[in-house]
């Protein structure tokens, strides 16, 4: 077992690798040949919950890593937002990956976390937490109808929007150097369901907003502002990175930024290249800790859904991160809070 704290992280995409690579539940938890997570590799890096995402691709014409939709510019690049996904086409996909998730529950090794206390036993004891995350709310109707059910499913934690239009937000493009001021915010629909989440307790993350619907949530919402996966953009200007301006407002609310390991999110050049070393990491931390306090930093992997940073390749690596920050000059007492004490405060606040 590795000699650090017992982690949560706000964010990956197993469920998705798993479809992508035509593997299942059974490779998950026996050991995959393929990506970034599974149950014994958690095991080894001491991931003890996190966020799952459900998440509904675009389609391979619509990648994006598929240079086919990349444009480089002058100083950087921009890549092309799909359109939006049909409802009955993502609640299919949400439906199925949802039965995967009560196919993992069903091994003693695995709990599906529905509440504070789930995620508490977790990280004291040995089984893998799931919390149901959803990565753009396209399966969910815009009157909320079919909002309980998924919340009776597991849902406990939702993304308005990923990069691309839904009926509730708009997404963030990918593009570099950019402010995230690119696009709309919350729609009405949007509006009533960041309240119907509110009070059903399920956390609402602006991870892939635009920042006028950054804005809007901070707004609407009664819960601290929680963005699960992302980066300081004064070290990294991507769109998706977060500005000094918005991290006050996750630090004035009580909530938190997970980091993200995506290398195109991290290095100041805004390149995919995974070949650079933990000091990008390090020095995200270090703008995050500066900026908000380091009871609003936490981790955000984006495990199995981008392209990370060549030392953080895989859940293995977790401790390396945090050893990392410890010869960085953190106490054991803000290794803790990073690996898993803040997001515990906070859905704590929230659930």
């Amino acid at each position: 077992m590795p000699d650090t704290p017992p982690i949560f992280d706000g964010h990956n995409d197993a469920l998705l690798a798993l479809r992508r690579e035509d593997e299942t539940v059974s490779d998950f938890l026996a050991g995959r040949d393929t990506g970034d997570l599974d149950l014994p590799r958690a095991r080894e890096g001491g991931l003890a919950a996190g966020f799952f995402a459900l998440f509904v691709p675009s389609g391979p014409e619509f990648s994006a890593s598929d240079d086919a939709n990349r444009t480089e510019t002058d100083d950087g690049y921009r890549i092309e937002r799909p359109p939006p996904l049909a409802g009955p086409y993502a609640r299919s996909v949400v439906g199925e990956m949802l039965d995967a998730v009560d196919e993992l529950a069903t091994d003693d090794r695995v709990r599906v976390c529905r509440d504070v206390d789930d995620v508490r036993a977790c990280i004291s004891g040995d089984e893998l937490g799931v919390v149901v995350h959803f990565e753009g709310a396209e399966a969910i109707r815009p009157d909320c109808s079919n909002f309980g059910d998924y919340y009776d499913r597991g849902l406990r934690s939702l993304g308005l929007a990923w990069s691309r239009p839904t009926a509730f937000a708009d997404g963030v493009p990918f593009r570099y150097p950019s402010s995230p001021d690119v696009g709309g915010g919350l729609t009405d629909a949007g509006r009533r369901l960041v309240r119907r989440c509110n009070d059903r307790g399920v956390l609402v993350d602006c991870a892939h907003l635009t920042a006028a619907g950054f804005w809007d949530v901070h707004e609407v919402s009664s819960a601290p502002t929680v963005v699960s996966h992302s980066g300081a953009h004064e070290v990294c200007p991507l769109s998706r990175n977060l500005t000094d301006e918005q991290l006050d407002a996750v630090a004035d609310t009580g909530g938190l930024v997970g980091l993200t390991f995506g290398a195109s999110a991290l290095r100041p050049d805004g390149g995919r290249d995974p070949d650079a070393p933990l000091s990008v990491a390090v020095e995200h931390v270090d703008y995050l800790v500066d900026r908000m306090g380091i009871d609003h930093v936490a981790l955000g992997s984006d495990f199995d859904g981008a392209t990370t940073l060549a030392p953080l390749g895989d859940a293995t690596a977790l401790p390396d991160l945090l050893r990392a920050l410890r010869e960085a000059g953190y106490s054991e007492r803000d290794i803790e809070k990073i690996a898993h004490g803040n997001w515990l405060r906070v859905l704590s606040a929230t659930w």
